[in-house]
């Protein structure tokens, strides 16, 4: 009989397509990126004309690798404003920039990228199958030319069952480079990396986890995280933002397992790309009260890191929840993740000890 096909690879080859053609759209922005290309959202956050570019790319893809299935994305960006009179500019950016992309023989038309980018309006939930994508994962690392990363996952169910990290600015040489972390950690700008550069991360649930360079052309190499106990020869990542993670507490969560360095603050999922593939023991997320997380900033990532050896959970020590819908709903505390399992089970009781302390 002839070896059974491992689950989810059509699925797979669709979303790494996806994404490398989101990250190269992406790269060809950032490099050239002007102020017209971006504005605020209400909630002061940034997007581009790449936000929305490489949302409607993903879309497109994914279409047209299931004709026959209904698309169920769940993403962050609609093309509200793009269908105002005053957003017409940036949609033809925008139509332009996925049409060069896509490099179709028939191009598409401003309202037709415009409905591909409103695909992503999926409400999810705890059936059925669902798309789940941040076309830019840390804008605000884009806009800076930090590290961004495209992010697409599968959640089947109540599970993430399937994830892709394309990282254009992240170096492919593991570790990252001491000089680089120690750029990061001291609060400089990350260089942008060379053009040859940059990574695509997949996983697929209980198949490991993988990476391989985003220009293409090479075999993907399975990772590992890390498996030293020692919380001293840990490096711990935070948020590049402090509006994003309480670095307070994400210092002494951190101290108080051993670790002696100063953080790692970068933006987007490539925290967890470093995570898997050991470069990071550790990411702490600790957001405001009140703040809601959403499920397309961490799917594609925590399946990633679980495939990789590590764990993910808030910070009980609770699965995170991507079958509510569009936020991590029940979320306590916030998020951490970590390599070994020993590792993130002394971080979940440094959480606990700290929140009896500040009670």
């Amino acid at each position: 009989m002839p070896a059974t096909m491992p689950a989810l690879q059509e699925e797979l080859k669709a979303a790494r397509q996806a994404v490398t053609l989101a990250s190269r759209l992406c790269r060809s922005v950032q490099m050239t990126l002007g102020s017209a290309e971006h504005q605020d959202k209400p909630d002061d956050s940034p997007v581009t004309v790449a936000d929305y570019g490489a949302q409607a790319v993903v879309a497109w893809t994914l279409k047209e690798a299931f004709p026959g299935t209904p698309l169920s994305l769940i993403a962050e960006e609609d093309a509200d404003d793009l269908r105002l009179p005053s957003g017409a500019a940036m949609l033809d950016r925008i139509t332009a920039l996925v049409n060069e992309t896509l490099g179709l023989a028939r191009q598409l038309a401003p309202a037709q990228v415009a409905d591909l980018i409103d695909a992503g309006g999926s409400p999810g939930g705890r059936t059925g199958r669902h798309w789940v994508l941040d076309p830019i994962d840390g804008t605000r690392g884009f806009v800076g030319r930090r590290q961004y990363a495209v992010c697409l996952g599968l959640i089947e169910g109540e599970e993430v069952t399937l994830g892709v990290l394309g990282c254009p600015n992240l170096p492919q040489a593991a570790p990252v480079g001491q000089a680089s972390l120690d750029a990061e950690a001291a609060g400089r700008d990350a260089r942008l990396a060379p053009r040859d550069s940059g990574c695509l991360f997949h996983a697929v649930k209980g198949q490991g986890a993988w990476v391989c360079g985003l220009a293409g052309g090479e075999v993907p190499a399975r990772i590992s995280a890390q498996t030293d106990p020692e919380g001293s020869a840990a490096v711990y990542m935070t948020s590049w933002e402090s509006r994003h993670s309480n670095h307070d507490l994400t210092d002494r969560l951190a101290a108080a397992v051993g670790v002696s360095r100063p953080a790692l603050k970068l933006d987007s999922q490539a925290k967890y790309g470093l995570l898997a593939r050991g470069d990071a023991s550790i990411f702490l997320r600790m957001p405001a009260p009140g703040y809601k997380e959403k499920v397309w900033d961490h799917a594609a990532g925590a399946v990633l890191v679980t495939e990789a050896g590590g764990c993910i959970s808030d910070c009980h020590g609770r699965p995170l929840d991507f079958g509510a819908g569009r936020f991590l709903e029940g979320l306590q505390g916030g998020i951490i993740a970590a390599a070994p399992p020993t590792l993130h089970a002394a971080l979940v009781r440094a959480y606990t000890e700290a929140a009896a302390v500040d009670a």
